[in-house]
């Protein structure tokens, strides 16, 4: 999922940690996105106008350079559910999954958007790259334990059905994300998600009941 700047941290040298690391990052799902599996280390370091030893202080290898927008996504999705959740308190579960998700999906800007088609790029580059859809699914991993987390605060749901929904709500995000970056139907991703999640929620009764 495309993903927005981190969080603010509290220092001066943090910050500007954190700008090289998504500085890389980006130019790297760029290079993903453009060369595939023929991209190195050294190419994402000279693209990113840092050195080499620069990229593997942040880094161990090419692939996990993308990570920091992949799990960005995963945090700004989990984000914007626990807000809508406490904002709106009525909302049955599975209304709250699915607009926060629409939310997630939809570019708020220029950088959203480019953020939205390096993803697809790097999917593409996935197939032939099990070191890239290896760090892929860590970030949707990390997307269900931030779920569980979300979803346990916000429903009175018990533990097996807190952690059925996490794997599911995921598994829909991932599935809609992949079904539009392959090409395999028209729709943009965040109605994709949307009807994903649809369907889930006929599948699983609670998320269709008010929450209080």
């Amino acid at each position: 999922m495309p993903t927005a700047p981190p969080s603010r941290p509290s220092s001066l040298t943090e910050r500007r940690k954190a700008a090289t690391e998504l500085e890389i990052a980006r130019t790297a799902a760029a290079l993903f996105a453009e060369r595939g599996a023929a991209v190195t280390a050294e190419d994402i370091a000279r693209a990113a106008g840092v050195a080499p030893r620069t990229f593997y202080r942040y880094f161990r290898t090419k692939e996990d350079a993308v990570a920091p927008l992949l799990t960005g996504g995963v945090r700004d999705w989990a984000e914007g559910l626990a807000e809508l959740a406490a904002r709106e308190p009525e909302l049955p579960l599975g209304e709250v999954l699915e607009r926060a998700a629409r939310e997630a999906l939809t570019p708020a800007d220029a950088r959203a958007e480019e953020a939205l088609e390096w993803t697809r790029g790097l999917l593409h580059a996935m197939q032939d790259n099990p070191a890239l859809r290896a760090v892929w699914h860590r970030a949707h991993h990390e997307s269900e334990l931030a779920l569980i987390d979300v979803l346990a605060r916000t429903t009175t749901a018990g533990p097996l059905e807190v952690r059925l929904t996490a794997a599911a709500a995921d598994g829909a995000l991932r599935a809609a994300v992949e079904v539009w970056a392959a090409g395999e139907s028209d729709s943009p991703p965040a109605e994709l998600a949307a009807r994903a999640l649809r369907t889930l929620a006929a599948g699983l009764p609670w998320l269709t009941e008010r929450r209080t």
